[in-house]
């Protein structure tokens, strides 16, 4: 809307100044709200998966004829999708779940990924198993709650180095970021299953719930 930065970050430091503590989303939010002059205490407050819902068990352990790509998402221009879509990959089939305003030019520009539409519950937790890797093609995300429900089923996640990825990705145990997201993915085809899921138990809402209640204690 064209108010300059200086304006908005004075307004939101006046907003909080009676704050007792700031908790935001991850480390990354956390530095930049110091860096923009906030002077409180601010948490890294984390989040968390419904593990009775995102499970590994879920996978069919049938043979796919390649390797199975999928991104979950609002279908929106921001989500910088369009790198997921065009990915170059042999033999992948590669599947888009969600919706939103894009979704229509993207399936017309590329009519070999599958748009499955907006799911939740066990479906969209048997879509996270099914995937051999999750790809995150985001560069400007505060968390990506989706990376935690794809790890919480086994499945590694491909990411660019950026906000969000650098945050949630343990690299090399529970999925690899890279400017290249083709070679991100490679990569994550290395990476075991168990291992990824034994990574994402640092992702619960229990220990969401702890952080939370011992900053208000």
């Amino acid at each position: 809307m064209g108010v300059p930065e200086f304006i908005t970050w004075a307004y939101v430091r006046w907003f909080h100044k009676h704050s007792g503590k700031v908790l935001t989303t991850t480390e990354t939010m956390v530095n930049e709200l110091r860096d923009q002059g906030f002077d409180g205490t601010v948490i890294s407050w984390t989040r968390g998966v419904d593990r009775e819902v995102f499970r590994p068990d879920w996978r069919d352990l049938k043979e796919n004829d390649g390797p199975v790509l999928v991104c979950v998402s609002r279908v929106s221009k921001e989500k910088n999708l369009d790198d997921f879509c065009a990915m170059k990959y042999p033999g992948a089939r590669k599947i888009m779940v969600g919706d939103g305003p894009y979704r229509k030019e993207l399936q017309q520009k590329y009519p070999d990924v599958e748009f499955v539409g907006f799911k939740t519950g066990r479906a969209l937790a048997e879509y996270y198993a099914q995937a051999d890797v999750f790809v995150f093609p985001s560069k400007w995300e505060t968390f990506g709650l989706v990376m935690i429900e794809a790890m919480a089923c086994g499945t590694p996640v491909a990411a660019y180095p950026a906000p969000g990825p650098l945050d949630v990705i343990d690299p090399g145990v529970t999925g690899i970021m890279d400017q290249n997201l083709a070679t991100a993915t490679y990569k994550c085809m290395g990476l075991d299953r168990e291992t990824v899921w034994q990574g994402s138990q640092r992702w619960s809402w229990q220990l969401a719930w702890e952080i939370f209640r011992d900053n208000l204690v």
